[in-house]
């Protein structure tokens, strides 16, 4: 029998939308599939065979996180097909922080109104990001919540599993003064830090349109939907050649919270401020909104989109590595002595 309910239509949850979305996202879904998958989306669950020949203690490790209200962006300019790869980033990136490999991904869309073109290009994006890490979109929920969201509104969640074995997880107690951190840049403002962007310029009223000559010919909203970078693959490379100490995923509260998660007590990473490549649009929200520069190194990455400590030694090697593959990386400063926990200076 057909599932159909013309009761709960009424009431505002279309389920045979539902199933038109699935249909509509299967084709991005099948892009992902790697080995360990097993079966197909529409089940109870997500299922995966782990792999652990060669491991010798295999441990999991997860990571959850959202888009946050760089949706609102999506919302105005209607384009819906990039904020997944933000989804997948902040999980994928938050994992391989641990050296972990990501193995499947899951999404939750929450939505006032399941429209199936809008979902599949959600899901297209999610599936774009889960390829770019090298992972598995292996299931996911929309929900259609009618009267809790606006109809044209919706939010998107994730979540990322990986593995690492247990005797190669980044330990930054490892960590020795005179140890290079090495610099990966960022594709943009990526998915934090977007409640003070909208503050500080006028989004809201046609100002997503608005080009600016430093932009290079790209429009505001353009600029700021860039989705967030994933670093997976080539982290995973440079894992595989160099004694890498940490690695600092730079999220929301930019250098002066992230790149401390790293730093062992006693230690700190004096950065020069002069070498960050700073790209072009964090200027134009600083000034738009008079932000002072500590705010704006303690709210946005500032075009680093994450660090990795390396020996000295092989800081050549890390940035060769990572420039091999398509990670334009570069010096940002040393590991000092400090006091008190692991802490960052920027000079």
């Amino acid at each position: 029998m057909k599932s159909e309910s013309p009761s709960y239509k009424a009431a505002g949850v279309d389920i045979t939308a539902g199933y038109r979305a699935v249909e509509l996202m299967k084709s991005h879904i099948n892009r992902t599939l790697i080995p360990g998958v097993l079966g197909g989306v529409g089940g109870f669950g997500g299922l995966f065979e782990l792999d652990t020949a060669g491991m010798e203690r295999p441990v999991l490790v997860s990571g959850t996180d959202g888009v946050g209200t760089k949706l609102k962006l999506a919302f105005l300019l209607d384009r819906h097909d990039t904020v997944g790869i933000d989804c997948v980033a902040m999980c994928v990136n938050d994992v391989i922080c641990c050296g972990a490999k990501p193995l499947f991904f899951l999404d939750y869309i929450a939505c006032g109104r399941n429209v199936p073109e809008r979902i599949a290009q959600i899901v297209a994006g999610v599936a774009e990001g889960c390829v770019q890490a090298g992972c598995a979109l292996v299931g996911g929920e929309t929900a259609e919540m009618p009267g809790f969201y606006p109809a044209d509104e919706y939010d998107l969640a994730g979540f990322a599993v990986g593995v690492v074995d247990k005797p190669k997880i980044l330990d930054k107690t490892a960590m020795r003064p005179g140890d290079a951190v090495i610099a990966l840049p960022s594709g943009g403002v990526h998915s934090n830090g977007f409640s003070l962007v909208r503050k500080a310029l006028d989004i809201e009223d046609g100002g997503l349109s608005r080009e600016y000559p430093e932009l290079g010919g790209q429009s505001l909203g353009e600029a700021l939907l860039a989705p967030t970078r994933i670093y997976v693959k080539p982290v995973l490379a440079l894992l595989s050649k160099v004694n890498v100490r940490a690695l600092s995923h730079i999220t929301g509260g930019g250098f002066y919270e992230n790149i401390p998660r790293a730093i062992p007590d006693g230690l700190c990473a004096r950065l020069s401020q002069a070498a960050v490549r700073t790209p072009p649009v964090f200027g134009v929200i600083a000034r738009a909104g008079n932000i002072p520069m500590r705010d704006m190194f303690n709210t946005f990455n500032m075009g680093v989109g994450m660090t990795a400590v390396v020996p000295a030694a092989q800081a050549d090697e890390a940035v060769a590595a990572l420039r091999e593959h398509g990670v334009d990386a570069y010096p940002l400063g040393e590991i000092v002595p400090g006091e008190g926990p692991g802490s960052v200076e920027l000079c």
